[in-house]
């Protein structure tokens, strides 16, 4: 499990947009799986709190949650770098 942010001036819609950017990892909330998997919290999984419930849960506008699965590191890798770059 990799957690990281990436604070932007919307953090929200980066969250969002790095995510949906993903070509390899599968976008679900569930971990222990063979294969790679990515979640944006604030838009996912804690949704239904407000921003201040969010924070006090832990869960910052900017968090990202990653499960790393078995495909090999260099498409795990050049998939996180093209997504990265779409922010």
């Amino acid at each position: 499990m990799v957690v990281f942010g990436m604070k932007t001036k919307d953090s929200i819609a980066s969250g969002k947009t790095f995510i949906d950017s993903l070509e390899l990892f599968s976008h679900v909330a569930n971990v222990g799986d063979a294969r790679s998997l990515a979640i944006h919290p604030a838009t996912t999984t804690h949704s239904q709190m407000d921003a201040e419930a969010q924070i006090a849960a832990g869960v910052e506008p900017e968090m990202v949650r990653l499960s790393i699965g078995i495909e090999t590191c260099d498409d795990i890798i050049a998939d996180l770098d093209q997504a990265l770059e779409q922010m």
